[in-house]
């Protein structure tokens, strides 16, 4: 068994009993000399939401990707959904050989470049350095030129069209490549690696599951980089790799007023509850229940963020399956604010990664979902609906 139960395998396990006897020479019981009763071990309470799962794997079902919903201010893991998925009574060797590896857990262990979900970082660094506030603007032309290269923006880039002056709100909610390529440069690409960093990119994020992968942060120091890295670094591209909780818990940091929160598949309340088996008090437990950090980002920053992200899931913004949704009256509170991702990943096709990440209700969050479908296409169209999906399953009376 892998996952939660192999994570706790100490705490599920209990202890063994035995009888201690002497026997004569022909093995023959002489007289007892002591008992161990057996001891059962301990239950283990899921933050899992049985029902939002079933949704969830539900709404990725014949596709490769993951699926995560989480509390917005605890981090407790309410759905996890890796996709394909196997039966664990038939682990064949079929299954073990299957190309399309349903045994991986790319919830936690899948690595791809986050493409525009990445913005949201961008724009934080810009407005905590502040190199940009709320009236910062840029003129899009559709591309910069540098030197002999172009660097476009996707509108431009599928429609010919251009933004014109843009701020960072409506460069979040349009998910404009152009300003952002200028504030990565503005704020350079040292500090937005450190940025990124205290998201909780390039390193575990301590969810209570095996074989968690650390992702890679770029180190401008450690390589020749010029400033077409730093572009292709600010819109979640070049050397940038993330796993899919990752994104879950950068977007969770928004929504939790600037707080970030270890992401939890067990209640930890009810585990500290219980004492360890007997025989395993000196044992060193893995899970450390720990309180939420502070990144102490300014409100303003927290603020303009939101604005921006809560347009990209409104008319006039890129997750158009998301305009107008409104499940258990979320416009009283502020509706959804999300933020679509279409990455880039070397496909000889030219496929890209679909992703969208967003909270619900922007003014009181509850609920932080992530989708990440593999090779899937643009995010707008492919991973918004699934997340859609979850929201109304999540808010549904």
């Amino acid at each position: 068994r892998g996952g939660v139960e192999e994570e706790y395998d100490f705490w599920l396990r209990g202890q063994d009993g035995g009888e201690v006897f002497e026997v004569n020479a022909l093995g023959e019981k002489i007289r007892e000399i002591g008992i161990q009763q057996p001891v059962p071990g301990k239950d283990l309470y899921l933050n899992i939401d049985a029902e939002l799962s079933k949704v969830a794997f539900e709404a990725l079902e014949g596709k490769k990707g993951a699926v995560i919903a989480s509390e917005a201010k605890t981090g407790a893991i309410l759905a996890l959904v890796s996709s394909p998925s196997f039966d664990p009574e038939k682990i064949t060797p079929e299954v073990l050989a299957d190309k399309n590896r349903p045994l991986f857990n790319r919830a936690v262990a899948g690595l791809y470049p986050p493409g525009s979900t990445f913005k949201i970082v961008t724009a934080t660094a810009g407005l905590e350095e502040g190199k940009i506030d709320k009236n910062t603007t840029y003129v899009d032309t559709g591309e910069i030129r540098v030197g002999n290269y172009v660097y476009k923006n996707w509108y431009f880039t599928q429609y010919g069209k251009i933004e014109g002056e843009i701020n960072v709100v409506g460069a979040l909610r349009r998910s404009t490549d152009t300003f952002f390529y200028k504030v990565g440069e503005w704020v350079g690409p040292t500090r937005l690696a450190e940025c990124a960093r205290a998201f909780g990119f390039g390193k575990p994020t301590g969810v209570d599951l095996p074989a968690e992968a650390a992702g890679r942060v770029p180190d401008p120091s450690s390589s020749q980089w010029f400033l077409g890295n730093t572009y292709h670094f600010a819109i979640g591209q070049g050397d940038l790799l993330v796993t899919p909780i990752q994104v879950n818990v950068m977007t969770s940091i928004i929504a939790n007023e600037g707080k970030i929160c270890k992401p939890m598949i067990i209640q930890n309340a009810k585990f500290k509850m219980q004492n360890l088996p007997a025989g395993r008090q000196g044992e060193n437990l893995k899970l450390k229940v720990e309180e939420c950090k502070d990144l102490r980002l300014g409100s303003e920053t927290l603020r303009v963020v939101k604005e921006g992200m809560k347009g990209a899931c409104a008319p006039g913004g890129t997750a158009f399956p998301l305009f107008n949704f409104s499940p258990g009256g979320l416009p009283r509170q502020g509706g959804v604010a999300c933020k679509t991702g279409t990455a880039e990943f070397g496909d000889p096709a030219g496929r890209t990664h679909a992703w969208l990440t967003a909270f619900a209700p922007v003014d009181e969050p509850q609920i932080v979902v992530t989708v990440l479908v593999e090779a899937g296409g643009e995010g707008s169209r492919v991973a918004a609906p699934i997340v859609k999906k979850v929201l109304e399953e999540w808010f549904r009376e």
